[in-house]
C-alpha cells in the first residue's frame, strides 16, 4: 500500500524525517518497504525562491542583458545577469539557485550554474512562468506581489512541492490501516505516547445537507446473522447536474502520488476518498438505472455480465450483484463496476453509493473472477460500517466543490442490525504478564484512549475494552494486548535477568545436520536452492489433460479461496521446480542447477476419511548447458542423465549411505522418460533419471530436465545405521587388472559389480567400466563387451601375481557361471 507523507499532513502536523517515520510506522506493526520522492514537476521549484531585486544596471554594449543584484533572504547578496526587459529594481522575483534545474526557452530541461556573461558574475537565474512550467509567458520575468515574504519556496508559493510516498507491506488483519486516516491515526497514538500533543484534523462534513427529493429506492438481501448477512450497511444519494471534467491539479497528483491514474473528477473524487477514509465507494449514471430503483442480489448462475474492462463474464450464483429495478446487473456488489452504468462524460446526475459489503462475499467473487481491485482489497479485509455515511457526506462535499453538483435527494440508509464495539474484558494483571513488563495502569489506559479504543466498567482489577468498529481483527484479550505493545513498543519491553531453558533430547542423527550437510554439498557443487509452495494446482494429476495421473482421492484437496489454481497439497516436488526452471527460462536462464527439501503430500486409501501423509523429499533438477561459455575450443557440452548421476551418487557418498541396489525403471513409466532407482530391497532411496519430453514440451520447457527424486527420511534412516570407523591406510601397493567380457545385451554394470563385490569380499577396493563396445557382426546377435577394471589392496602384505591371479579366476568363474559371460579373445 502507498502512503503520501504530504496526504497524512493533512490530518496531523507532522516534521519528523522520513527515515524515523519509516522507524515508527515498522513498530506499529505497518512494515515499511521502501519510499520514494515523488515530485509534481520534473522543475527543482524547492531550488527556486522569491527574492528581491536590490539594483539594476544596463551592460554596455548590449541591448538586453542587465546586471542585478538579488537578495533572496538568506544574508547573501547575489549578482545575476538578466535578459528580460522588464526586469527593474525593487521587484519581488522568483530566483532559481545554482544547481536548480529549470527550462529553457525550447522546453528543454537545464541545469543552473555559476558563469560570468559579459564579465559579469551570474550566480542563478530571474525566471520566467514557462521556464518554471507555472504558465506560458516567456516575454518578461515573472514578477510577484510586493508584499511576498523573501526566500519562500516556488514549490511552497504554488503549492508544488514533492511528496515521499512510503511503501507499507500491508498485514491482513489490520482493516483500520487501508487508508490515510488509518495510518495517520497510528502515528498520532505513538506520539501520544510519547507526550507530544498533536492536533488531528479530521475532515469536516457539517456542512452537508440532505436534498428536497425522496431517497432512492434501494433493497438488499437479508440475512440471519452478521456474519451471514451480504450487505452490512448500504449508504447512498443523488446529485444532480454534475459536470464531468479534468480534476483540478492538486486531486491528480494525489492520486498519481499513490499509483492512481486519473479518469475524471466523479471518479477521482471516489478514488480519493477510499485512499483516504478507507471506504470504496461507486458512482452509478443515474439516467442509466432502469426501473427507478436498486436491487442488491444474486443472479443465476451463467447470467452474462460486461464489465467495465468490456470483458463479458458469466457470473456465478454467489456473486453479490448490484442490479436495477429492471434486474439487470450494473457492478459486481464491491469489486467491479459494470460498462453501461458507469459515468461518462455526458453523465449529469449520479447516484452516488456507499455501502459495506461481507467480506467473505467479495473475497470469493474477487477470486473467482481474478479481479484483484482496490475496491475488493480494501472490502476483503473489512470496512467499517459505522464509516459509511461520513465517507458519503465527504465524497458529496468534495463532488459538489469539483463538478459544479448539488445534493437532490435525502440520504438513502439501509442498516439492519447497527453494528457496536466488541465488548473484551480486560484485566491489568493479565495485561502486564503478556506484554512482560508492569504498565501502570494509567499508561494503559493512555495508549487505549490514543487508539480510540474505550473503557467501560473499570475497577481496580481490570475493565472492559470497547473495540472501535473499523478494528475487524481485534475480539480477543490478547488482541488488546497486542494493540497496546505495537504503540508501547516491543523495543522498549525489558529483556529479563533470568531465562529459563529446558534440555531437549535430540534424536541421532539430527535430520536437520543431515539435511544442512547435503545443502552444503549441493551448493558447493554449483546448485542453487530453490523454494516453491507447498499448494499445487490438481490439473497437474487429475483429468484428461493431467501430466501425472493420480486418483483423485488420493490427493490432499484444500479448500483455497485465495487462489483457486492452488487447490491441493503437492504429492510431489516435481512441478514445483518445473515451474521454477519455466520461469528462469523465460528469463534468459537456461543453465540450471537447482535443488528443493519440502515435503510431498498423500492419502493412501481410497478413503475419504483417511488421514494425509507427509514425506520429506529432496529434488535435484539439472539441465541445459554443463559449463558456460568458454574461449576454449571445445564445444559446450549438455548436461545429461550421468551429470545427474554424479551428483547423486558424489551426495550418497558424502552422506556415507552405500551397499544398495540399481534398478532400471520400466521405459515410459511416468514422470520419467528413463530413470533408475537406488535402493535397499523394497526401501527406496532415489529415484533418478530425466523427465518426460511430453512433460517438458506440455510446460513448454525447451531443454530436457534430468530430475533426482530423493526419498529423505529414507536417507536419514540410512545414514543413522552407518558405523564410522577409522582405517588407517594402506603400506602397501595397490593393484588393477583388466578383463574384457562378452555378455547379453539385459545385463547391467551394476549387477557385474555387485557380483565382483560378493565374489571378492576383502581384496577387491574397486570395480570400474571404462569401455563398452557393441557390434553384432563380431561378437553375436544381443551382445556387447564390457573392458572392466579391478583395483586389489590388501592391508596386511603385499598381494604376489599368484593372489591377484586366484582372486582373478574366482571372477571369471562367477561371471561366466552367473551371468553366462564369455572372456573376450
Amino acid at each position: 500500500m502507498k502512503v503520501s507523507l504530504n496526504w497524512i499532513r493533512d490530518f496531523l502536523d507532522l516534521h519528523t524525517p522520513t527515515e524515523t517515520i519509516a522507524d515508527i510506522l515498522t513498530a506499529l506493526g505497518l512494515e515499511v518497504e521502501g519510499w520514494e520522492t515523488v515530485k509534481p514537476s520534473p522543475v527543482d521549484l524547492d531550488k527556486v525562491f522569491t527574492a528581491k531585486v536590490l539594483s539594476c544596471e544596463r551592460i554596455p554594449d548590449t541591448d538586453h542583458l542587465s546586471a542585478t543584484t538579488v537578495d533572496a533572504g538568506d544574508g547573501v547578496v547575489r549578482s545575476v545577469v538578466c535578459g528580460a526587459p522588464n526586469v527593474a529594481a525593487g521587484q519581488i522575483v522568483l530566483l532559481a539557485i545554482p544547481g536548480a534545474n529549470v527550462y529553457s526557452k525550447d522546453g528543454q530541461l537545464f541545469t543552473i550554474g555559476e558563469r560570468k556573461v559579459r564579465g559579469v558574475p551570474s550566480q542563478g537565474m530571474i525566471c520566467a512562468e514557462d521556464e518554471l512550467g507555472i504558465g506560458h509567458d516567456h516575454s518578461g520575468i515573472k514578477i510577484l506581489p510586493p508584499d511576498t515574504p523573501l526566500g519562500q519556496t516556488a514549490a511552497d508559493l504554488f503549492g508544488k512541492n514533492a511528496d515521499t510516498v512510503i511503501e507499507i507491506g500491508l498485514t491482513p488483519n489490520r482493516s483500520d490501516a487501508t487508508c490515510h486516516l488509518g495510518v495517520a491515526k497510528d502515528l498520532r497514538a505513538h506520539f501520544a505516547r510519547e507526550g507530544a500533543e498533536i492536533p488531528f484534523r479530521k475532515p469536516e462534513v457539517s456542512a452537508f445537507k440532505a436534498g428536497p427529493e425522496a431517497a432512492y429506492p434501494v433493497s438488499i438481501p437479508e440475512g440471519d446473522s452478521r456474519d451471514t448477512r451480504p450487505v452490512l450497511r448500504y449508504t447512498g444519494v443523488i446529485i444532480r447536474n454534475v459536470k464531468v471534467a479534468d480534476s483540478p491539479e492538486w486531486l491528480q497528483n494525489r492520486l498519481l502520488a499513490i499509483g492512481q491514474r486519473p479518469i475524471n473528477n466523479v471518479v477521482d473524487i471516489t478514488n480519493y476518498i477510499r485512499a483516504e477514509l478507507g471506504q470504496p465507494l461507486h458512482a452509478f449514471d443515474l439516467a442509466k438505472i432502469k426501473g427507478g430503483s436498486i436491487k442488491v442480489q444474486t443472479l443465476p448462475e451463467g447470467t452474462p455480465f460486461l464489465a467495465l474492462d468490456e470483458k463479458e463474464r458469466k457470473l456465478f450464483a454467489e456473486d453479490l450483484m448490484i442490479c436495477d429495478g429492471a434486474d439487470t446487473p450494473m457492478c459486481i456488489g464491491g469489486v467491479f463496476g459494470g460498462a453501461d452504468s458507469g459515468v461518462t462524460n455526458n453523465t449529469s446526475d449520479i447516484f452516488l453509493e456507499s455501502a459495506c459489503f461481507n467480506p467473505r462475499f467479495i473475497r470469493r467473487s474477487m477470486i473467482r473472477h481474478n479481479l484483484r481491485t482496490d475496491s475488493a482489497w480494501t472490502f476483503e479485509k473489512g470496512v467499517d460500517p459505522n464509516g459509511c455515511l461520513y465517507a458519503l457526506q465527504r465524497a458529496a462535499l468534495l463532488l459538489q466543490e469539483l463538478s459544479g453538483g448539488s445534493i437532490a435527494s435525502a440520504v438513502t440508509d439501509l442498516y439492519p442490525e447497527v453494528i457496536e464495539p466488541v465488548r473484551v474484558p480486560m484485566q491489568f494483571a493479565r495485561i502486564n504478564r503478556l506484554i512482560g513488563e508492569a504498565l501502570p495502569a494509567t499508561k494503559v489506559k493512555s495508549i487505549l484512549n490514543a487508539l480510540e479504543i474505550g473503557i467501560a466498567d473499570e475497577n481496580a482489577e481490570g475493565f472492559t475494552a470497547l473495540i472501535p468498529t473499523n478494528k475487524f481483527d481485534v475480539t480477543r484479550e490478547a488482541d488488546v494486548v497486542e494493540e497496546i505493545l505495537r504503540v508501547h513498543g516491543l523495543d522498549n519491553v525489558p529483556i529479563p535477568t533470568q531465562i529459563r531453558s529446558s534440555m531437549e533430547i535430540r534424536q541421532r542423527p539430527n535430520p536437520d545436520s543431515i539435511r544442512n550437510l547435503a545443502a552444503d554439498i549441493l551448493a558447493a557443487n554449483g546448485f542453487n536452492e530453490c523454494m516453491s509452495l507447498s499448494l499445487s494446482n490438481s490439473a497437474y494429476h487429475v483429468g484428461e489433460s493431467a501430466l501425472l495421473p493420480f486418483e483423485a482421492e488420493k490427493l490432499a484437496f484444500v479448500h483455497n479461496t485465495a487462489n483457486q489454481g492452488l487447490d491441493c497439497m503437492r504429492p510431489t516436488l516435481l512441478f514445483g521446480g518445473l515451474e521454477a526452471i519455466l520461469r528462469n527460462q523465460n528469463r534468459q536462464n537456461a543453465d540450471l542447477r537447482l535443488f528443493e527439501f519440502g515435503k510431498v503430500f498423500s492419502r493412501p486409501a481410497l478413503d475419504a476419511d483417511s488421514k494425509t501423509y507427509e514425506t520429506l523429499r529432496l529434488g535435484l533438477f539439472v539441465t541445459g548447458q554443463h559449463s558456460a561459455e568458454s574461449w576454449q575450443p571445445a564445444a559446450k557440452k549438455a548436461v545429461d542423465f550421468y551429470t545427474l548421476k554424479a551428483y547423486v551418487q558424489v551426495l550418497l557418498a558424502r552422506l556415507g549411505v552405500s551397499g544398495y541396489q540399481e534398478s532400471v525403471l520400466p521405459a515410459g513409466e511416468a514422470p520419467w522418460q528413463f530413470a533408475l532407482r537406488y535402493h535397499r530391497g523394497p526401501q527406496e532411496l532415489v529415484t533418478l533419471g530425466q523427465v518426460s519430453s511430453a512433460i517438458s514440451k506440455k510446460m513448454d520447457i525447451k531443454n530436457p530436465v534430468f530430475y533426482a527424486d530423493f526419498h529423505f527420511e529414507n536417507i536419514i534412516a540410512a545414514v543413522g545405521s552407518n558405523t564410522i570407523r577409522f582405517v588407517e591406510s594402506s603400506k602397501f601397493p595397490a593393484v588393477r587388472r583388466d578383463l574384457a567380457l562378452v555378455v547379453d545385451q539385459a545385463v547391467s554394470f551394476a549387477e557385474m559389480r555387485q557380483l565382483a563385490n560378493k565374489t571378492v569380499k576383502k581384496a577387491l577396493k574397486e570395480v570400474n567400466l571404462f569401455d563398452v563396445f557393441e557390434e553384432e557382426s563380431k561378437l553375436g546377435a544381443g551382445k556387447k563387451s564390457y573392458a572392466l577394471s579391478f583395483v586389489f589392496e590388501d592391508s596386511e602384505k603385499t598381494l604376489q601375481d599368484k593372489d591377484i591371479d586366484g582372486m582373478m579366476q574366482q571372477l571369471q568363474q562367477a561371471f561366466e557361471t552367473k551371468l553366462s559371460a564369455q572372456v573376450r579373445k
